[in-house]
């Protein structure tokens, strides 16, 4: 993907931006990602626009995390397009166990990672999205980790729904949520 020019950005923040396009591993994108952010420096979004279009959806998330943890309402809208895209138009990684690329698979890692990422922005406007999303078999297990992250109490009523779900791994991810949104209250 070719990269634009950052030309008011600090010196460290145009070093980030190489590091973030070039590195491949997505969950170290992730960490780049985050030290992008924590720079606070919007001047880096023109450059990282491009990203938002890449076939590679946690490539597209992560560039989308920059977005919405800086202000720019695209990147929220971007993680629920990601959410909401079963398409299998997009770079594939999963293998299946005939050892051949998987899109389905992908999809589903793909939508999983797009729900953690709504809880690592910790914005309330995620809530309404991940409420419905803890009966959707691809993501609900880290639905609730990401509700308690963002630390609404209006997910209360719906994580205490999930505690009637059938899969143990689902009651315990939901029970975990309630605590730590007790918890929150109480301090």
């Amino acid at each position: 993907m070719p990269s634009g020019h950052v030309s008011t950005a600090l010196p460290q923040t145009v070093g980030l931006v190489e590091q973030f396009e070039s590195t491949t591993v997505f969950w170290e994108r992730f960490e780049v990602a985050k030290k992008i952010v924590a720079l606070h420096d919007k001047s880096v979004l023109p450059r990282l626009e491009l990203w938002l279009r890449c076939e590679d959806m946690r490539r597209r998330g992560n560039a989308a995390f920059v977005f919405a943890r800086l202000g720019d309402d695209r990147g929220l809208e971007i993680i629920k397009t990601i959410l909401d895209d079963r398409s299998p138009k997009r770079a594939v990684y999963e293998i299946d166990s005939a050892g051949h690329p998987s899109p389905a698979l992908q999809i589903r890692a793909d939508r999983y990672y797009a729900a953690h990422l709504l809880g690592d922005l910790k914005d309330v406007r995620a809530v309404p999205i991940l409420i419905p999303l803890l009966k959707d078999e691809d993501v609900k297990e880290v639905v609730p980790w990401s509700l308690g992250e963002i630390g609404d109490k209006s997910a209360i009523p719906s994580l205490k729904e999930a505690l009637a779900d059938k899969d143990l791994t689902m009651r315990a991810s939901a029970l975990s949520a309630l605590e730590k949104l007790e918890q929150q209250a109480s301090n």
